[in-house]
């Protein structure tokens, strides 16, 4: 019996799903996991992002004219001092960061790493503090960026991010979660 040309085939939805659910297990290998972490990453790091420009444009201004993303989104930013500017971005990027890294928690717990290694209070409270660690590396390189070098928020913000991505990985991976 042959199927009508516009049938899927069940064997291939079937050998999707089956690969999908292989890839979101917590023992799907290290590059499945690196992968996972990513993706995970990128959700969290996309919920950053936007909450920290919304609100250093609209609440605590640290955009300039010359701003990468005001241009992009064709936003009139307001005019601060330079001091200001890094003062302001600090504290968009710290209430970005408290929302954005339950979420990169979550995504970890239930995706890419297996909990267990330490009481729940303890693995959130080592996930907050390495991420707390990364985070004052990368703020502190931001705002020096920002306040001596007069460099584009965008460009400090994204070397903040990268910053964090390389401390936040190999400290969650070997220090806090269990190893598969």
């Amino acid at each position: 019996m042959t199927l009508p040309d516009n049938h899927y085939d069940d064997r291939f939805v079937f050998r999707t799903l089956q690969w999908i659910r292989l890839f979101l297990r917590h023992d799907a290998g290290p590059v499945s996991q690196f992968i996972k972490y990513g993706m995970a990453g990128g959700v969290a790091t996309a919920g950053n992002i936007g909450l920290f420009y919304l609100l250093g444009w609209r609440l605590l201004p640290c955009l300039t004219e010359d701003d990468i993303m005001v241009r992009l989104l064709n936003v009139a930013p307001a005019a601060v001092p330079e001091a200001r500017r890094a003062l302001n971005a600090a504290i968009a990027n710290t209430a970005a960061f408290l929302i954005s890294n339950a979420v990169a928690y979550i995504l970890n717990v239930m995706f890419v790493f297996k909990g267990g290694r330490h009481r729940w209070l303890v693995e959130i409270g080592l996930f907050y503090a390495v991420s707390g660690i990364s985070f004052a590396v990368g703020v502190s390189l931001q705002s020096l960026l920002i306040a001596r070098y007069d460099v584009m928020t965008t460009v400090a913000f994204g070397t903040n991010i990268l910053s964090a991505l390389m401390i936040n990985f190999l400290v969650r991976k070997y220090l806090i979660f269990r190893r598969q």
